[in-house]
Order: structure tokens, then sequence, then C-alpha cells
């Protein structure tokens, strides 16, 4: 997979999106910034951070994905390779669902994707060193460029969904103390089941992972 790296971008996502819609990207690309101005995250929030800490989007042909993935949970699925990218690192984190990389009780990263044309396009943020975005940061000397190579190493295994459902769903329990969010409502997970899909079935009602 190719890699482009840039000293400043806006956003890495945004960049990977423009590209792909002038039609200059056609094949699996990765994009790494040393810092990054206009992330994007979840719920329309932002994730932006000096150097040293971590900005990369990776877009994939959809063809180049597991057979077996659920399209609503292409961020479970490049959450869970990331969290064990940083775990291969010595890092001690793990996924709240259903795409958030925690420290202990303390947020870190996520993941957020898009779906274009016939790409997803999965972002991440990683706080390595510094705090400049309210959350907390993993105070480690790893470089961007190595944890980009080995969450690459990662995705190319290509393991199956089934078999990254069957490792997540053994730490799900985690995130039963924690709040999911879904069409501007704040909702409790304490109750919650993760289906095989990926999807929440909470007091009877489905909640999707799709961001």
């Amino acid at each position: 997979m190719e890699i482009l790296s840039f000293d400043t971008l806006g956003s890495t996502q945004a960049y990977l999106l423009e590209m792909i819609e002038s039609g200059e990207i056609s094949t699996d690309t990765a994009v790494l910034a040393h810092q990054q101005t206009e992330g994007i995250g979840s719920r329309d929030n932002h994730w932006e951070g000096g150097r040293g800490n971590f900005f990369a989007s990776v877009a994939m042909v959809s063809e180049h994905l597991p057979e077996d993935l659920p399209t609503a949970s292409v961020s479970i699925y490049f959450a869970f390779l990331m969290k064990k990218a940083l775990q291969r690192t010595g890092a001690e984190v793990w996924m709240k669902w259903p795409n958030d990389l925690y420290d202990a009780e303390e947020k870190v990263g996520g993941v957020i994707t898009k779906k274009i044309s016939r790409f997803a396009v999965v972002g991440i943020g990683v706080n390595l060193k510094k705090d400049q975005n309210r959350y907390s940061s993993l105070d480690t000397d790893i470089s961007p460029l190595i944890l980009l190579n080995i969450f690459l190493e990662e995705v190319e295994k290509k393991p199956k969904w089934k078999e990254v459902f069957s490792q997540y769903k053994i730490e799900f329990d985690l995130s039963k103390s924690y709040f999911t969010h879904q069409n501007g409502r704040k909702i409790e997970m304490k109750n919650a089941i993760l289906c095989e899909d990926g999807s929440l079935d909470i007091d009877g009602g489905k909640v999707y992972s799709l961001r």
C-alpha cells in the first residue's frame, strides 16, 4: 500500500476523500500527517493536535475488505486492528464500542469511517505524546510512521470479521459502563447485548455502529 506523508494537513481523511472524488486515487492508499489542524471526529467533533501524535487515514477498495465484514461494522473492525497495533508497541489499550481507544478510563484515540465510491476511508487519531484535544495521551515515544506500518501489517493480514468479532466480544463488557450516541441521543450501554453484526441490542432496540 502506498503511503503519502505530509508535514501538515487539515484532515488526512478529508484529503483522501477529495483525492478519490477527483479521481487521483484509484487503489489502496494511506496518508500520514505530522500535524493536523481540522481533524474529523465522531458526531462532527474535531480531532486536532501537534507533532508526535498520530494522524492517519487509509482508503481501501471495498473489494479488498473481508467478504464477511458487515458494512455497518467497518469502524469496529479497523478500531480493533489499531488496538492490536498499539498493543504490539506495549500500550495497554482497549476498545470502547464502537470506535474509541481507551487507556484505562481515559480516551486516547478513535476511528471514523466514511464510504465513498468504491472505497472505505478510515480516519484514525491517537494521542501518543500530548493532550491537545481535551483527551489523554499514551505518553509513548513510538513514531507515527512506525505505528502506521504496524497498523498496515495488521490490515494486510485481512482477518475475517468472524475472527475479529470473536476476540472483541470478550472485552465488550468494558464498554457497558459508558454511553453511546445514536441520532443525537445519549444511550446507556449497561444493558447492551452485542450482536454478531456488531450492532447493539439495547432494551429491544437496535443501535448500529456505523460512524
